[in-house]
Order: C-alpha cells, then sequence, then structure tokens
C-alpha cells in the first residue's frame, strides 16, 4: 500500500531552502556585514546537507523557486517574486502587447482575482468583471497555495484565436458562472478615450500609469485644449497603479510651482524623497475634477492625492483602494526580480493612505468585498474613515483623513437604477457583450459606413425594436424574459448595448460618450465644476 507522505517531509526542506534564499538576498546586498558573512556560511552548509545527505532526491533550485514567494508572503501583499518568465511578461503589461484574455490579476487568498478588465479586449467582450474570481481553468481548479503569477499566465495567455474556459465566482452570485474566451491581441494603451463633455469640459480616462502613459494623456489634454476645454475631468476609476513617476508627471501639469507633489520615507534615509511641482505646467489654470473607485490604487492615488491636498481641484467618486507602499525592483543574476517595498509613500498633507495588512493575510484580500457587503459603495455613512488620521490640505487647511485610501471630496454611490435581478442574471451570463457582438457582425457593413458615433446612434432601430431583439436573444440563451423587471432594466441594457456596438464598430472614443451619458459621477462632477467655476484652489463652503 502506498504511504501518504509526512507534511513534514515536504515542508522541512522548503523551510531550509527558503532560509537560503533569504540569506543569499542578505549575503548579496550587506556582504560588507560580518553577521551576512556568518550566515552565509551557515545557510550553505544546510544547501550542502540537503544535497549530499537528505533522505530523498532533491532539486534545490525548484525549491528556492518555491520558496521565495512563501518568504515574500510574510512582509507585506506588495512585495512580489517575478521569475525571469514572469518578469518579462510583467513588463509587457506596461510597456508593450501580448496575446491574451486581457485581464490585470493579483493573487489574493491563494486565489486569482481580476482587479481591472481591458476595455475592448477579449474578456470585457464576453462580460468578465474587475473584481471576479476565477476559481477554473478549462475546468482544472485554479486556486491554493502553490500556483503562481507564472502558473497564471502560462494559461491565460496564449496564441491568437484560441480559447480558454474560466469558472468564475462573481459576489453576487451563487454558482460558479461560466466563460470561453478566445485569445486576442491586447495592445498596451494607457489613455482610453478622451472628448468634450461640454463646451468647456473635457473628459479623459486613463487606465493604468504605463511608460507611455504621459505622452498619451499631454496629446489627449491638448486636443481636448484645442476643441475648447477650459476644465478636464481625469477618470481614473478601475486604474489600479504602475509607474509613479508618470502620475508625478501628470500632476506636475496641473500644479503652480513649488507645490509637494509626493514624499516617501523608508526604513534608511537613502529612500526618503521629496518631489515638487517644477511651474512649467500647461494647465495650471485649468479646472479639474478627479474621478476615483475602490479599483483606483497606488499612482492613481499620488495623483488624486496632490491634487486634493493641494486643494487644486476636487475628488469625486468613492473611497480609493489605499496602497501607500513603494516597491524597487532588485534584478537577480538569473533575471529573475524582487519588487521589495522600500518605503512608504505619503501625500503632501503628510497623510499615507495605505491600509492596514497586519494580521491575517485573508484581512487584506477580503478587504474590497467587507466594503461591498457593509454598504460602503451605497451609501457615505458606511464609509469607513479612521477618524484619528486627520490631515489639513495645504493650502485652505481643509479637513482629510488618512488610514485607508483617498477618501472622496464629493462621494457618489453606486447606481443601482436598473440593476433588477433580469440584469444581473443576463450580465452574469455575458449576453449584452454577446449580443452586441453578434449584432456588430451581422450589421458591420452597414455600420462601418457611418462617419461617427453620432450618426451611428440615428441609424440604430427604435430602441423598443432593440430591446425586443435584446430579450428574444437572451431567451433564446437561457433567460427567460421578465417584463416588469425588463422595463425596470431598460435604460442601462440599452445603454451598455449601444455603447458596446459602437465599441465593437468604432472603438472607445465611440464607447465612452455612449456609456458615460447617464454616469452619476460625471454628473456629480459637472455639477461640482458649475458649482465653484474658477475658484481653485478650493475653499470650504
Amino acid at each position: 500500500m502506498k504511504s501518504t507522505p509526512n507534511p513534514t517531509h515536504i515542508w522541512f526542506p522548503l523551510a531550509l531552502a527558503a532560509a537560503i534564499v533569504v540569506g543569499i538576498f542578505i549575503g548579496n546586498r550587506f556582504s560588507s556585514k560580518k553577521y551576512a558573512v556568518d550566515n552565509d556560511r551557515k545557510l550553505n552548509t544546510i544547501l550542502n546537507l540537503i544535497a549530499d545527505d537528505y533522505v530523498d532526491t532533491t532539486n534545490i533550485d525548484q525549491l528556492i523557486e518555491m520558496s521565495i514567494p512563501e518568504i515574500l508572503s510574510n512582509l507585506d501583499p506588495h512585495t512580489t517574486y517575478f521569475s525571469a518568465e514572469d518578469l518579462k511578461a510583467a513588463n509587457d503589461d506596461l510597456n508593450g502587447s501580448f496575446s491574451g484574455i486581457g485581464i490585470s490579476f493579483m493573487l489574493i487568498n491563494d486565489s486569482i482575482s481580476v482587479v481591472e478588465v481591458i476595455p475592448g479586449g477579449p474578456s470585457e467582450k464576453v462580460g468578465v468583471m474587475a473584481g471576479d474570481r476565477i476559481v477554473t481553468i478549462n475546468d482544472s481548479t485554479f486556486v491554493g497555495p502553490k500556483i503562481t503569477s507564472n502558473d497564471v499566465m502560462k494559461h491565460l495567455r496564449g496564441i491568437k484565436d484560441t480559447k480558454v474556459k474560466l469558472g468564475i465566482k462573481r459576489n453576487n452570485s451563487e454558482r460558479l458562472l461560466p466563460f470561453t474566451i478566445t485569445r486576442g491581441d491586447i495592445p498596451v494603451n494607457s489613455v482610453d478615450a478622451f472628448y468634450m463633455l461640454d463646451k468647456t469640459t473635457g473628459y479623459i480616462k486613463v487606465n493604468q500609469f504605463g511608460f507611455k502613459t504621459y505622452d498619451e494623456f499631454i496629446n489627449g489634454l491638448n486636443s481636448l485644449k484645442e476643441e475648447g476645454a477650459k476644465r478636464y475631468v481625469v477618470d481614473l476609476r478601475g486604474n489600479g497603479g504602475g509607474y509613479m513617476e508618470r502620475a508625478i508627471l501628470m500632476a506636475n501639469e496641473f500644479l503652480p510651482a513649488d507645490q509637494l507633489i509626493v514624499f516617501t520615507k523608508g526604513r534608511y534615509k537613502r529612500d526618503d524623497s521629496m518631489v515638487w511641482s517644477d511651474g512649467r505646467g500647461a494647465f495650471q489654470d485649468a479646472e479639474v475634477v478627479v474621478l476615483i473607485d475602490e479599483y483606483s490604487a497606488s499612482a492613481s492615488e499620488i495623483f488624486a492625492g496632490a491634487i486634493q491636498d493641494n486643494d487644486r481641484g476636487l475628488i469625486v467618486g468613492c473611497r480609493s483602494f489605499g496602497k501607500g507602499l513603494v516597491q524597487q525592483q532588485f534584478v537577480l543574476p538569473d533575471s529573475s526580480a524582487v519588487r521589495l517595498t522600500i518605503a512608504r509613500y505619503y501625500t503632501p498633507s503628510g497623510r499615507c493612505i495605505q491600509k492596514d495588512y497586519k494580521g491575517e493575510g485573508m484581512n487584506y484580500g477580503k478587504e474590497l468585498y467587507d466594503r461591498y457587503m457593509h454598504g460602503e459603495l451605497y451609501s457615505r455613512d458606511s464609509m469607513k474613515i479612521d477618524k484619528s488620521q486627520i490631515f489639513s490640505t495645504n493650502i485652505t487647511g481643509r479637513t482629510v483623513y488618512g488610514g485607508g485610501g483617498i477618501v472622496p471630496d464629493i462621494f457618489v454611490p453606486r447606481d443601482t437604477i436598473g440593476i433588477t435581478s433580469y440584469y444581473i442574471d443576463v450580465a452574469n451570463a455575458g449576453l449584452l457583450q454577446k449580443y452586441a457582438f453578434n449584432y456588430a457582425n451581422v450589421n458591420r457593413t452597414a455600420l462601418s459606413k457611418m462617419k461617427d458615433y453620432k450618426q451611428f446612434l440615428r441609424m440604430l432601430p427604435a430602441d423598443g425594436e432593440l430591446l425586443n431583439d435584446f430579450v428574444d436573444y437572451a431567451a433564446q440563451n437561457g433567460v427567460p424574459p421578465r417584463w416588469y423587471y425588463i422595463n425596470l432594466s431598460r435604460d442601462v441594457m440599452l445603454t451598455n448595448i449601444k455603447a458596446l456596438v459602437a465599441r465593437d464598430i468604432f472603438g472607445n472614443e465611440a464607447f465612452y460618450p455612449i456609456f458615460n451619458r447617464n454616469d452619476k459621477t460625471i454628473q456629480a462632477a459637472l455639477k461640482a465644476l458649475n458649482k465653484h467655476k474658477a475658484v481653485f484652489p478650493i475653499r470650504n463652503d
């Protein structure tokens, strides 16, 4: 009979290997210190013992690779190890393009959490959403402590036009949701769209802070300025961050000279820094509002914090994610890398917006889910604000808070109008996206002749006809009609369908003007701009 391995047999060499990795890392960086030399000798002795005398044949290199993520997971949630292959893929995400399903993800609580769905990408087209948790890939369970980022990317990326099946857990559904996604080329663009909201207000949507973000951002702002924009809505909702330097350059465009943008404090003075505006920004006199939500993190929070703390504009939306840790990348001899947290960053008023990550790792990973369950997205009164961390803005002394994300000046609850059980059923099944894709394909020749999305909207069937056609399609795909709920969801479904069809024909520049027409957060931003007019810096009312 085959015996069951004792877990100690597995974890003993892992623990030893883990200790070896730590010793090598410390030894390489601080080799001038005596204790590092002593530890290096000790750990090399242990390494040799495992290689020569351990009861089973052991692949030391493999043990080290397995041990490194376990070591780093005991530091903080954002210190990360990348194998050489992982590192190349991570750099592609920010700098280039690749073929895959079009999501950004994090490994939280031993499972794959979708952080961002790339607009217009394969996942967005079938209905995958930020906040989804991937449980199965190609019918195999894909959770547990042994999965790595490299494992995930190997399964999700692949040759263009090949398919991958996902089983997804979503907060509003008790059952696992099945999605089949066709891989495609994923261009990495930072600015999804820019257009005029009205005669004087430009809107620009930034999805991440990559290598080319600043250039794309400035090009967008200048184009809007040429169209008559005198004030701007910068949409950072769903933007999980990226290069801090790009956020600093963007904030600099709106700030007068000698305004603090961000500062960092580390364990050692070498990791401390202060960044000030240089007075060369081209939009110092423009009014600005920044939109954020619970998925706006890191570099997004640096930008929002610089605007808020310098009383340069208003922040509108929901409380942001709460990531205030700075990582530095150390490339190892085999081209793998460690992104090690070396400092905390602070907004100009002196607040660190990093949320708590001490205690059980589950708490950090569950925090966004807890916000949803506690009603924070729907009521300002439910928002978690650490009243012990009170700060004042630098110009007018408005009260702002630290300790867990950027708290918006104007809270806008999640819009639930039209979100009925019928809408949830068709959305969870990805039927809005699938119907829009099919409609665009069938009518592509005629629709492609339209010069822009405005003409496209005029040429669509009447709303009632389009809605009936969708309801029939949903019924054929397993969601029977329930007209009471359909009528309640009428506007939100039609807006989604029109925007998705327009994106398939014209791209993001057509999607957002349609999708955002009834956006409550944008409406709140316009109301704020009209209320304050040119009174910037912002003053207390």
